[in-house]
């Protein structure tokens, strides 16, 4: 049996897949001929990376969403259930940081990223559950990060939010189950992307990054990507409530 060919078949939703590591996840999917729809909030990127995507499925397209409006959400996973006449898997990956030191943090701060990376994530999940759970089959896959499991400066707001989807996975999964509906995550490092190189034009915090991971580099879009096809695919469905860690080891010290 060739390796992923199941995804052929399936009717996925990327959240946030417009750019960096959704986009790869993405395209990843769309070159195993998965029919994908993306959302974000910026058209002109999700228009060209709908043009990448039609390049291996002509029938992937976009939904315009705002992932801190609960009515949007909603909306995009209607569309996305209608447009591709069901919904196989779900992936959690819009999210966004403010990195600011602890004293510094604003209300509206800990608003964007709690709202986006947690209530966010929980509103889209809950949503897609409802379509899954009729069918009594389905796959939640959200893209949290290390920062759930350590903390690191200027990150009080962010590590919170990345920490509460890791609960939120654990507490859907065992609701779930009963619907044969697998709730996961994958928690990256330090990825290499388009926005994460302003914050690596600081030397000494490239330097510290690296002393922290073992294997002595960032990590690529495609390390994580790989990690979701798994856990999407067949050879994963008796995984549920367990969190990957795409982190070259930075947690295992």
């Amino acid at each position: 049996m060739e390796y992923l060919s199941e995804l052929s078949t399936q009717k996925i939703l990327v959240t946030g897949g417009n750019r960096g590591i959704g986009r790869d996840i993405a395209i990843s999917f769309a070159k195993h001929q998965a029919n994908v729809v993306i959302s974000g909030r910026d058209e002109a990127t999700l228009i060209s990376t709908t043009e990448m995507l039609q390049k291996y499925n002509r029938k992937c397209t976009y939904i315009k969403a705002d992932m801190q409006q609960v009515e949007s959400i909603r909306n995009m996973v209607d569309k996305a259930y209608t447009y591709l006449n069901g919904l196989d898997v779900v992936v959690n990956n819009a999210g966004i940081n403010i990195p600011k030191p602890a004293l510094e943090v604003t209300e509206e701060d800990w608003d964007q990223i709690i709202d986006t990376n947690l209530k966010g994530t929980f509103f889209c999940a809950q949503q897609a559950g409802k379509y899954m759970i009729a069918k009594n089959k389905g796959k939640i896959i959200n893209i949290v990060s290390q920062m759930a499991f350590v903390g690191f400066r200027n990150r009080s707001a962010y590590c919170s939010s990345k920490g509460g989807a890791v609960q939120l996975t654990k507490a859907l999964a065992v609701e779930w189950a009963p619907y044969n509906i697998k709730v996961n995550a994958v928690a990256p490092t330090f990825i290499k992307t388009e926005l994460t190189n302003k914050m690596f034009a600081d030397q000494s915090f490239y330097d510290e990054v690296l002393t922290r991971i073992p294997l002595g580099k960032l990590a690529e879009p495609s390390d994580v990507t790989g990690a979701v096809l798994f856990l999407a695919s067949d050879m994963a469905n008796f995984i549920t409530g367990d969190t990957i860690r795409v982190d070259g080891g930075w947690t295992a010290i």
